[in-house]
């Protein structure tokens, strides 16, 4: 799934997404780091990957949207 990158924290490499509906979605330093990314700025896209617990989707992936 495609995403836009709103924020993101260094110290704790974690922040959130909105996805294409304008839906914000947070994603942890685990997250992040499972995508193998240094940095992030917002308003890069981003291709993301979901997984639902407890009812509540939550990002397990975060890496760079390549063409």
């Amino acid at each position: 799934m495609q995403a836009t990158a709103f924020t993101y924290d260094p110290q704790t490499r974690s922040g959130s997404v909105l996805l294409d509906d304008g839906t914000p979605l947070p994603f942890d330093g685990a997250a992040f780091a499972a995508g193998g990314l240094r940095l992030l700025r917002p308003g890069q896209r981003v291709r993301i990957e979901t997984e639902d617990e407890g009812g509540e989707r939550r990002i397990v992936l975060v890496t760079l949207q390549t063409l």
